[in-house]
């Protein structure tokens, strides 16, 4: 899926111009859903949740990208002797 890169500076032009591309989306998005057995009302609710967990994500961290790397941590022992299960 594409979306078109926005033609303004102005804040209130951009906001407009990402809701009717995010309409278009979304749009296509429930046609697909649609065809593959889903009902438009149980999917826009799924998408409501989906998108205010994304934006709930992104208010927490706003840029993941720099979080450091898990393998950037000190390393630890194991816990256990090895077992398959700890």
């Amino acid at each position: 899926m594409t979306f078109p890169p926005p033609k303004t500076e102005s804040p209130a032009q951009r906001f407009e111009e990402a809701t009717a591309a995010a309409r278009d989306a979304l749009e296509r998005l429930i046609a697909a859903a649609n065809e593959a057995g889903w009902g438009t009302e149980e999917i826009t609710a799924a998408l409501l949740k989906a998108a205010q967990f994304l934006s709930d994500a992104n208010k927490r961290d706003p840029d993941p990208a720099d979080d450091p790397s898990i393998s950037d941590g000190p390393a630890r022992e194991q816990i256990g002797h090895g077992e398959l299960y700890d």
